[in-house]
């Protein structure tokens, strides 16, 4: 069985990140969805929240499911059985942080693959730091997000 971790912060969770989870969603049996905490990030939304808008959102992928995980990524990999670390890409500087980061993941758990998926042209200029910017100054935000969130996040 090929299974996958994809994991992040999703503070909030973006209309490119659900497309990260369908592609590896489409591509592996199983997809395990890490909001992990990075500790160089202050939150937006609390952690409750965040699992509530990542399960609204994945609950209609049958072979994914959405955990909670404070430690490191490689850790989470071996606890779930999974040597996968999808990451989603929009450009190159995406890339460049991933690809280093995949470096030390590498060293920690030498049979970890990386596999980066690159989003569409409508997802290129997607990003959480750019949706919490815009939140911050009371804009609508719905064309960013999967409609499930759009719709908790308006109210």
């Amino acid at each position: 069985m090929k299974k996958a971790v994809f994991a992040g912060t999703f503070d909030p969770v973006t209309s490119g990140h659900e497309e990260i989870i369908k592609k590896a969603s489409d591509m592996f049996d199983e997809v395990v969805v890490a909001l992990c905490v990075n500790v160089n990030k202050k939150a937006m939304f609390t952690e409750s929240q965040r699992l509530e808008f990542l399960k609204l959102v994945c609950q209609k992928y049958a072979n994914v499911k959405v955990v909670y995980h404070d430690g490191l990524l490689v850790d989470l990999m071996k606890a779930e059985n999974a040597v996968y670390n999808v990451r989603g890409l929009r450009n190159g500087k995406d890339y460049d942080y991933e690809n280093e980061m995949n470096f030390i993941n590498a060293d920690l758990m030498p049979n970890l693959v990386a596999v980066y998926l690159p989003c569409s042209a409508k997802n290129v200029s997607v990003s959480s730091t750019a949706v919490r910017e815009l939140l911050s100054f009371g804009k609508d935000v719905s064309k960013y997000l999967p409609k499930e969130i759009a719709q908790i996040i308006r109210r």
